[in-house]
């Protein structure tokens, strides 16, 4: 047992001396370790897991909430996540880890796993991510507002260009005030 403990600390007090030296690059430009990549993976998806299994979702198909939703995602979110017919914009090229991209996932049609992803998404939206360009969005908006994110985020999979500017549009049109800026992002009309 003394031996296995020993090797544990000599193994740490290595990786410390290697991580301290300036050995590992953590420029954006230079990927992760595979198992970093992996170690990372599994903390981020155990702890929003843990954080947003009891959370409760509100009824999603919300016309309103989804208006809402479109308005919010096209000010704060197009940057990084894109939209549907938005080329890549400087700052989502260089981001590492790169921001998701909504509108080229499949949709999901298992009921269970779509209110996980629900709840996944609204406790990221509003807690942000350590370590990513992902704001935490609770600390300037309300759990309706970001309800709303969640809703339009969902429906964005395989969304197209002439669905998403409709969608955007409509929320426009209804007139809902938050504060931002009327912003394209480079949109491709």
């Amino acid at each position: 047992m003394k031996k296995i403990l020993s090797l544990l600390l000599v193994s740490l007090i290595l990786v410390i001396i290697v991580i301290g030296s300036g050995a590992y690059n953590i420029a954006a430009t230079e990927k992760h370790w595979g198992i970093t990549e992996k170690l990372i993976a599994w903390v981020r998806d155990s702890s929003i897991e843990a954080r947003s299994r009891d959370l409760k979702v509100p009824p999603l198909d919300d016309e309103n909430l989804l208006s809402q939703g479109a308005e919010h995602y096209q000010a704060m979110c197009t940057i990084c996540h894109l939209a549907p017919g938005m080329k890549p914009t400087e700052l989502s090229i260089g981001l590492y880890p790169q921001a998701p991209v909504f509108h080229q996932r499949e949709p999901i049609n298992d009921q269970e796993k779509k209110l996980d992803r629900a709840k996944a998404y609204f406790w990221v939206i509003k807690n942000g991510l350590k370590m990513t360009a992902m704001p935490a969005w609770g600390l300037s908006h309300d759990d309706e507002d970001i309800w709303g994110m969640v809703a339009f985020t969902l429906k964005m999979s395989n969304m197209t260009p002439e669905q998403y500017q409709h969608l955007v549009s409509s929320a426009k049109d209804q007139a809902h005030e938050h504060g931002h800026e009327d912003s394209d992002h480079g949109h491709s009309h």
